[in-house]
């Protein structure tokens, strides 16, 4: 697999993937990890499943690992959306997942509306104005920094690409859920479950994974059980040593 000067090979053990990263691109997190594990996705083969803002595309082919049903990863950046697919060739999955580059707003001429079962998403979880800096790197400052996608354009796209009762998985910053809950519940996506992640059992969470509804009942939110990613020596602790390492669902 021809790499670029600045690209290396990621084994991501836990699926049995190997991912092209670049330090100057883009890397994959742990968010992208506890997303993918967090999605209920059907094991079945005739459902629709759409990823958001793909980056390099670990969440994407983290989803195909799980169900029959092809997966389909929107990225905005060429340069990720090349990363992805040597991924998917690097894989040998080619046949059940692809990758299409193009802004999520400008995307029905590809996928329909009212067409997907499963919409995931890792977006740019700063604001990309005066009230935040921005990085210098242009492609860490579009994947983190609501520079093409502010939230509201995001969940407005969610919905509108989502079935009736179709389920969006969402990873974002704890500090934004007030905001998060407010944007899907005007665009008709009914938060269902919410987790926090906590660096360490003493720090607050500085992640939340949350599911929505497209049109469900308004009863029956659940707020599950805090996630700790690490120990006092910073080793992981079993749940997520389990998500990054071993255990598939």
């Amino acid at each position: 697999m021809k790499l670029n000067d600045d690209e290396r090979i990621d084994q991501l053990v836990s699926a049995g993937l190997a991912i092209i990263q670049s330090p100057t691109a883009f890397c994959y997190s742990l968010d992208a990890l506890l997303l993918a594990h967090f999605a209920n996705v059907s094991r079945r083969d005739d459902k629709v499943i759409v990823d958001f803002c793909a980056g390099n595309g670990a969440v994407t082919m983290l989803l195909a690992r799980q169900t029959a049903s092809p997966v389909i990863g929107v990225e905005i950046q060429p340069r990720l959306v090349d990363m992805a697919r040597r991924s998917v060739q690097l894989n040998h999955m080619q046949d059940r997942v692809r990758f299409i580059e193009a802004d999520i707003t400008q995307l029905s001429q590809e996928i329909p509306y009212d067409s997907v079962d499963y919409l995931t998403c890792n977006p740019p979880y700063f604001l990309g104005d005066a009230t935040g800096k921005v990085n210098d790197n242009e492609y860490l400052a579009i994947a983190r920094h609501e520079i093409h996608l502010p939230l509201t354009h995001l969940v407005q796209q969610a919905s509108r690409f989502l079935k009736m009762k179709g389920k969006f998985y969402l990873v974002h910053r704890p500090d934004r859920l007030l905001e998060i809950i407010d944007e899907l519940r005007r665009y008709h996506l009914v938060p269902k479950r919410v987790q926090f992640v906590h660096p360490k059992m003493n720090k607050p969470a500085n992640v939340v994974l949350i599911e929505a509804i497209k049109n469900g009942s308004e009863i029956g939110l659940k707020w599950l059980p805090p996630l700790f990613v690490y120990d006092d020596e910073g080793n992981y602790l079993p749940d997520v040593k389990a998500i990054v390492h071993g255990k598939r669902k």
